[in-house]
């Protein structure tokens, strides 16, 4: 922490006031509003293309219409599931997101959540791309830079035509798109956190950039859980009708419907009903990419998920009037060009009674009063929080990932005394069925380095799982190494500690009930190792230090259980499927064995493995049998 308060301290500039003063002050959010007003003016038309200025080496501007994307959306609910999220890889999908669909990543596994959209924008744009108008346009400009860009509903169309090209890209060999962006206005959230993790995990973060003013309701429509919006409440969906009609009091029943589940989804709790005894679940829908928070002093730019959800909540409740406010869902065209006259002015912190302690302090506020919170505002100790850690966040994680390499180096001394609790058991039965057994003083210590081990990999997949470390983190080979050398060391002493406790008696076997999470992680990131080397028509010269199938121990549990099973069995076809399996299995340990796959341990005198083998050969070739 002293660490984090001196960079404080050194630092020149506050990055989201400094990028969102950037960004406004550039023309890219003035071509991109006006290319959306012509789409909403183009009638039944879903999208327009064109190149502002008209010049040859501009980027190509595609906006799709929010009218048109909000009477789809309207058609769609009559069957009322219009909101709610699908699989990205449903409702013909799948060919256009494959890499979202299957990507793979840091954390899998079989229950590893899908990635989710919303089912109108995904059918909305499905359905158009069936269409020649846009299929024309997609050979046009997949070797141009483009720009999509969208208002309302229409964003949330522009993002998955950005995923789809970005999508594309890992299809073509030659011709790609140069450089693509999104720019949404008022766009409602579209998919879920795994939406958001597959992108940050594709550094697709940057490609995405939405513009939100300061007490929109769209953008934060879908952080209320999807069973609470009522009929009623959806027709606002429609939001320029809502906007130019609704009085007063329906706008400020809307910010009072809203304001709590924001809350709530910020907080991670769930919203009670105070008039009904109905719990709402809080709602899948979560932010991603970079977000531009404005108002008519000015923009920030935040692109932590965690404190885009906490920022979007803060400015919403802030400084709410219903007879103005609410009509800034249709004022984005006003808003831009206002942020870029301030952008003009002198402008001074408004703090009257002392100077701000540092320079970073300094951008906070400036951050605070481009935000429309303001320095003493009702949220600003909570917006300063909020930005502070939302800094730490977005600067942390190769600094994150350097301290983790220091903390691996600390741990080492327990992952050695494994290997020397190892290599002393060796000898007599191995240190598998050693500590399986636990007599002696060493096994315990060997069984606390174990746990200490655990503790910390855990520590490593949780955070990489909420993207605190490097993208890439886990095809690096320091990394990669590291967890399989763990994973081959400590794996055999868990599965001796699963079959020590006897859950394999209450829960089942090892490999189907008993192994963590950790270890199926740690397959993937050696499976993905783009450097490691294809071992398979190599043969050692010596045994291997570790065994290279981690889990040999536990199939040599099971085929113990199948031994004692095939002994007291007289049905004639389970007879027949048992002593199929153990031929199963001793063909592949012999396998191993003649490979040098294996630790010496596992050939020794007395263990597991060679206590079953000599009964198998017994039990094999008896004739009686």
């Amino acid at each position: 922490m002293d660490a984090l308060k001196e960079e404080e301290d050194d630092s020149m500039f506050e990055t989201s006031h400094v990028l969102g003063s950037l960004v406004a002050s550039s023309p890219l959010l003035g071509h991109a509003w006006r290319a959306c007003a012509r789409a909403d003016a183009a009638g039944p038309r879903s999208f327009v293309a064109e190149r502002p200025g008209g010049g040859g080496g501009a980027a190509v501007h595609v906006a799709f219409s929010g009218a048109s994307a909000a009477a789809a959306a309207a058609a769609a609910d009559a069957g009322g599931d219009a909101l709610r999220p699908v699989p990205i890889g449903g409702g013909g999908g799948g060919g256009l997101f494959s890499q979202l669909v299957g990507g793979g990543g840091g954390g899998g596994g079989d229950g590893e959540e899908e990635v989710l959209v919303q089912a109108w924008a995904l059918r909305f744009y499905v359905a158009l791309c069936k269409t020649p108008e846009y299929q024309m346009l997609l050979d046009d400009v997949k070797d141009k830079s483009v720009v999509f860009t969208g208002h309302a509903m229409g964003g949330a169309v522009a993002s998955l035509a950005a995923l789809h090209f970005l999508c594309s890209s890992f299809c073509f060999t030659s011709s790609t798109t140069k450089s693509l962006l999104c720019v949404t206005f008022g766009s409602p959230l579209l998919g879920n956190e795994a939406l958001s993790r597959a992108i940050l995990r594709e550094r697709w973060n940057g490609n995405f950039f939405h513009v939100v003013s300061q007490h929109d309701f769209m953008p934060r429509l879908f952080f209320c859980p999807l069973n609470s919006i009522s009929s009623r409440l959806r027709t606002y969906l429609q939001s320029r009708q809502f906007s130019m009609h609704a009085p007063n009091e329906e706008k400020m029943e809307l910010h009072k419907f809203i304001s709590p589940h924001i809350a709530a989804a910020v907080t991670g709790q769930k919203q009670k009903r105070k008039l009904s005894a109905v719990v709402y679940d809080r709602s899948p829908y979560k932010p991603f990419g970079n977000y531009g928070l404005c108002s008519m002093e000015g923009m920030v730019c935040i692109d932590n998920p965690t404190a885009v959800a906490q920022m979007l909540y803060v400015t919403f409740v802030t400084n709410w009037q219903s007879n103005s406010n609410i009509e800034e869902h249709l004022s984005y065209g006003d808003l831009v060009v206002n942020i870029s006259q301030n952008l003009l002015k002198r402008k001074r912190i408004s703090v009257e009674d002392e100077d701000p302690k540092s320079n970073y302090e300094s951008g906070i506020s400036l951050a605070l009063e481009a935000s429309g919170i303001g320095v003493k505002g009702i949220g600003a100790m909570a917006a300063r929080e909020c930005l502070k850690q939302s800094k730490r966040m977005g600067q942390s994680p190769n600094l994150i990932c350097a301290n983790l390499a220091i903390r691996l180096g600390k741990i080492t001394p327990c992952r050695a005394q494994i290997e020397w609790y190892k290599t002393s058991c060796d000898d007599d039965m191995g240190y598998y069925d050693a500590f399986k057994l636990r007599k002696a003083k060493k096994d315990s210590k060997a069984n606390m380095n174990r746990i200490k081990l655990a503790k910390f990999w855990d520590s490593v997949i949780e955070m990489l799982q909420n993207n605190q470390l490097p993208y890439d983190f886990h095809k690096r080979a320091k990394w990669a190494n590291a967890a399989q050398f763990y994973k081959l060391l400590v794996e055999p002493l868990d599965i001796a500690e699963y079959y020590r406790s006897r859950y394999h008696k209450t829960k089942g076997h090892y490999l189907t009930h008993g192994r963590e999470r950790r270890y199926e992680i740690f397959d993937k990131w050696w499976e993905g190792k783009k450097d490691c080397v294809d071992t398979t028509n190599m043969k050692r010269s010596k045994f291997a230090g570790l065994t290279q199938d981690s889990c040999f121990w536990a199939k040599v549990e099971e085929a113990m259980e199948w031994l004692d099973d095939l002994r007291s069995q007289s049905d004639p076809a389970k007879v027949a499927q048992l002593r199929k399996k153990l031929n199963e299995f001793d063909c592949y340990s012999k396998r191993l064995v003649e490979r040098k796959d294996v630790s010496i341990d596992v050939l020794a005198p007395r263990s597991s493995f060679r206590l079953w083998l000599e009964e198998w050969k017994d039990l094999k070739f008896n004739p009686s049998f």
